[in-house]
């Protein structure tokens, strides 16, 4: 008896990818990005749904008719999941994925879907420095991740509950306590910290990702802004921002670099920041949000990588 199998992917390269390996089952697209602005806990509520529409619309320019078509259309078709005899879930090792994960997982368990589910997540390949995203595997590769995907016990899919639900608080205080927990999410504890490094450095203002952006013009020679963009989305670690998110965080960042003679230059400001020398706090500080908190609410203390609430 052939088992019913139900994919559900993080985003549509991944899926045009998938479609090469012929693989048995149906496919869900999960087209979001949660790891920015604002949630709640239930998954596809109405209040869940108006915040995002809010958020997306405002932000990039998403009409709420466009997000019903990519994104409502496909979290309808997950009710129907109880009828699979097992879901995958296909996420990268980033925060964007990671936060899109324990989503989908919260919107299943919350509509008492009972399927053994299995993860395929990047992995570091024999050979290789780094860990590869899903979509820069070649084919043999990205069938050999699928044929020896993780299955997610009891303790896995709490672990997704829990992470998720400090995720929609006003208190990721309680989720940097989470870093030690163990589960079969090869890379939550990486995307604790590095969400956890968002909030603005107690010391300057900025936070990792801006500052990677001014040791990126500080280090190299860029010649335009679409160039500092590349490098930016090249080099983020472990966040996972698309093209659209990191050039919103550029366009925030305007004060601290310049374009002079064909070269990104930092301004004054810029090398303060990079420097530590001048807190940018009150000039940055914006209504954004991260789940459930506000992220001028909080200040991260890098030396003691601690979280301080105003």
């Amino acid at each position: 008896m052939d088992v019913k199998t139900l994919h559900i992917i993080n985003g549509d390269s991944l899926a045009e990818k998938m479609q090469k390996l012929e693989l048995p089952g149906k496919s869900v697209i999960w087209r979001e990005l949660l790891c920015e602005g604002p949630t709640v806990f239930e998954v596809g509520s109405p209040e869940f749904l108006k915040l995002r529409k809010k958020f997306l619309r405002e932000f990039y320019k998403i009409s709420a008719e466009d997000y019903d078509d990519g994104f409502v259309d496909e979290l309808k078709k997950l009710k129907k999941a109880s009828e699979y005899d097992e879901i995958v879930l296909w996420f990268e090792f980033d925060l964007f994925c990671h936060i899109n994960m324990l989503a989908a997982i919260v919107y299943l368990i919350n509509h008492k879907v009972d399927v053994p589910m299995f993860l395929v997540c990047s992995q570091r390949l024999k050979g290789e420095d780094e860990s590869k995203a899903l979509t820069k595997l070649k084919l043999p590769q990205l069938k050999k991740h699928y044929e020896n995907k993780i299955a997610l016990n009891s303790d896995d899919i709490e672990t997704a509950m829990l992470i998720w639900e400090l995720y929609c608080s006003n208190n990721p205080m309680q989720l940097k306590q989470q870093i030690t927990r163990t589960s079969n999410f090869e890379y939550l504890s990486s995307c604790i910290r590095a969400h956890i490094e968002r909030f603005p450095n107690s010391k300057t203002g900025i936070n990792t990702l801006e500052a990677n952006v001014l040791k990126l013009i500080d280090k190299h020679q860029i010649t335009s802004e679409q160039q500092l963009l590349g490098y930016a989305v090249e080099y983020q670690g472990y966040y996972g921002y698309s093209i659209p998110q990191m050039t919103r965080l550029l366009q925030k960042m305007r004060m601290f670099y310049t374009l002079q003679e064909d070269r990104i230059l930092l301004t004054d400001k810029g090398k303060e920041a990079l420097d530590g020398t001048r807190n940018f706090y009150r000039e940055l500080k914006n209504d954004q949000s991260f789940g459930g908190a506000k992220m001028y609410d909080f200040l991260y203390e890098s030396e003691t990588h601690k979280l301080l609430k105003l």
